[in-house]
């Protein structure tokens, strides 16, 4: 493990250093030139950013009337204003965070990066004229949708064989797609090079990515891939390149192209939205490589985003869940399984696909905590587990907004589409997202991505809570009181993201788990909402060898009264500004696999939807709520809308499975692994 760069700590202090924190604590290895960080945390501390973001570079971004680019997306996430389109197509709607973020990458699809630069920003070339490039660039809604068919169709939903003969940009004479996707690559880039703060400060940080989009079907397979250092592959790996469904493709050439092909490249690859992938994120793997990769290659996985969460799915109507009877599993869920979910226009869904699917048939692994349980049954029939998935959050913005999560006052993500009036009409099943966090020792590149491969990480659904989880068979049943409980967590446990070692202690008595979260503070125009409770969601096989799962309350209260003003959306009631407990797992087995992630719960709060509702004069909690919408809906006519607007607003929550006006925002730590002693030296030695 490198310690030092050239312009890293003096080695006099050394010796002092290593007094006052274990080396494992502090040492990360060092790929790039750039300044010491002057604030730099021995025990790391938490950063909050977005690795899920999209400007005017990706298709599905220009055809909703959006503009603003990758410079304009790191502007944002660094507190700058930026402008966004309103629901006439028009960037006339100011967008600006409350609190900048720490880290974010933009991520534009990899598919049709030439193209889109043909069709939007060359000139000369024949292919701006094409058809395609035409109803891109047009400002009517209706040709958008038909642009959007089109794209999809080309690529992006489309089967492998079909897929680059159907974009006939590339056909056009002047029109030299890979000259003009290395352009769009190069500038991407280069906007993550301005705005990476590599001075001593360490603001902001910065991070090379795209995202693959291979989508069979309109089942979502899409993975971020996310670069360590500006050491990256001439040009980023497409389903071009791998065809549809064969995302161990992906890795394969991610090897080839940057671990291989390119002087310190690294790099990692984020699933995201399992709960739309129609059972295809997660299969088992093939072959042992197979599994070797898919545990290189991602570490970590998109736990929420705007299209919905993927923890757990609990059908509310019939009182039951996909392998689960966690109730609070009805969080931001989405009725489909499928990409189709956007087919909402104009308050009516308008695709076959997007129907909604119900419990009996949506895909198991779908949701991760199955994905997760799963992972523990191939850990005892093959010796390797290749779904140690640690978790993060991200948006998913299609708006060039990075971190833009606040439910009061969520703009959408996806341009002029959502954008107004249309985000109650046509997105209601969506959400503002949610954030990435990272405990690392410094806000760089080296340390953030570090921490993301050992997934010490976690998600929230877009409140910035502090949550440090722990487990071990060592750690004091007082660690809370404890001054160092940190240092106590670290030189006795393993944080979120690690394995817990069998040892003699295993046989006596089970683990103990530590898990501590500080509120979220909120900004000074929007103070943070207290803390509820804390669970602890352990997975495990039984002696037939069949996973389980519970739930298990550790702190807080769940009936503590705390609620929402219905006129005002303000919360009362009170909650915990800080919560912490030790749990020791007394019903642990050590012959038997399991898993440990921690689940904070704040206070209840309005859903962004309630909020924009009552906006518009309809209130959900009113029984004139019927009369409310009919008003503001024929207002929303007046102004140039067309079909059901805010009804959705005054949906009955009894009768809804999974929709409800208030939230509890929640966050969720990557799972802590434990596997029997002859289990782990099966894993040691496959992964080796």
């Amino acid at each position: 493990m490198k310690l030092f760069s050239e312009n890293r700590l003096a080695l006099r202090w050394v010796p002092f250093l290593i007094i006052l924190f274990p080396v494992h604590l502090w040492s990360f290895d060092v790929t790039e030139n750039r300044e010491e960080c002057l604030e730099r945390t021995p025990t790391r501390r938490a950063f909050f950013g977005d690795l899920h973001v999209h400007t005017r570079y990706s298709f599905d971004s220009f055809i909703s009337s959006q503009r603003n680019d990758p410079w304009d997306a790191y502007r944002y996430a660094k507190g700058d204003e930026i402008f966004i389109p309103n629901a006439g197509g028009e960037s006339t709607l100011r967008a600006k965070l409350r609190r900048p973020l720490d880290f974010a990458a933009v991520t534009d699809h990899a598919e049709f990066l030439g193209e889109m630069n043909i069709c939007t920003n060359d000139e000369w070339s024949f292919g701006r004229f094409s058809p395609l490039c035409m109803m891109t660039r047009s400002d009517n809604i209706f040709i958008q949708f038909l642009a959007a068919d089109g794209w999809q169709k080309s690529g992006v939903s489309a089967e492998a064989s079909k897929k680059r003969e159907r974009v006939s940009v590339c056909g056009y004479p002047g029109s030299d797609c890979e000259k003009s996707l290395l352009e769009f690559w190069g500038n991407i880039q280069q906007a993550a090079e301005d705005h990476y703060d590599r001075s001593s400060e360490c603001k902001f940080t910065t991070f090379v990515a795209y995202e693959y989009s291979d989508a069979p079907g309109f089942r979502n397979l899409h993975r971020n891939v996310i670069f360590r250092n500006k050491s990256v592959p001439r040009v980023p790996v497409s389903t071009y390149e791998t065809g549809s469904e064969n995302v161990p493709e992906l890795w394969r050439r991610l090897r080839k192209d940057c671990l291989e092909g390119v002087e310190t490249c690294d790099v990692l690859a984020i699933p995201h939205n399992p709960n739309l992938s129609g059972g295809l994120m997660f299969p088992d793997p093939a072959s042992p490589s197979e599994a070797n990769d898919r545990i290189f290659f991602e570490p970590i996985m998109e736990l929420i985003q705007h299209k919905a969460s993927s923890e757990c799915r609990f059908d509310r109507v019939l009182g039951r869940g996909l392998d689960t009877e966690d109730e609070l599993c009805t969080f931001e869920q989405n009725r489909t399984d499928n990409l189709s979910s956007l087919g909402v226009v104009f308050g009516a869904m308008r695709a076959p696909e997007g129907a909604p699917v119900s419990i009996d048939d949506f895909g198991r692994r779908n949701m991760v905590r199955n994905v997760l349980k799963d992972g523990l049954a191939l850990d005892r029939k093959t010796g390797v587990n290749p779904f140690r998935l640690g978790f993060i959050g991200s948006t998913d913005t299609h708006s060039a907004t990075p971190g833009g999560v606040e439910e009061d006052a969520y703009l959408g993500h996806l341009g002029r589409r959502d954008a107004e009036f249309r985000n109650v009409q046509d997105h209601f099943e969506d959400n503002p997202g949610g954030l990435a966090v990272v405990f690392a020792e410094e806000n760089s590149r080296d340390s953030i991505f570090e921490a993301m491969r050992r997934r010490e990480t976690y998600a929230t659904s877009g409140t910035r809570p502090i949550v440090r989880f722990f487990g071990g068979f060592d750690l004091s049943l007082n660690a809370c009181e404890r001054v160092d409980r940190i240092e106590h967590g670290y030189e006795h446990g393993v944080p979120m993201g690690g394995q817990m070692r069998s040892s003699i202690e295993a046989s006596e008595r089970g683990p103990r788990f530590m898990v501590s979260a500080l509120k979220d503070v909120g900004s000074s125009s929007r103070p943070g909402v207290d803390l509820q409770r804390i669970q602890i969601i352990k997975g495990w096989l039984d002696d037939q060898g069949r996973p389980q799962e519970r739930v298990i309350e550790v702190v807080g209260d769940a009936e503590n009264g705390a609620a929402v003003d219905e006129e005002t959306c303000e919360p009362t009631g009170k909650g915990s500004a800080d919560l912490c407990a030790v749990w020791e797992d007394e019903s642990f087995d050590a012959e038997s696999p399991s898993f440990y992630y921690a689940r904070v719960l704040e206070n209840p709060s309005c859903r962004w939807s309630t909020w924009q509702c009552q906006a518009a004069g309809v209130n959900p909690f009113s029984d004139s709520c019927g009369e409310q919408a009919e008003r503001a809906t024929q207002q929303a006519h007046d102004d140039g809308a067309f079909g059901e607007v805010y009804g959705q607003c005054c949906l009955d929550e009894s009768k809804e499975s999974f929709y409800s006006p208030v939230i509890q925002e929640r966050a969720w730590t990557s799972p802590i692994w434990y596997s029997p002693q002859g289990q782990e030296e099966k894993q040691s030695k496959f992964l080796h």
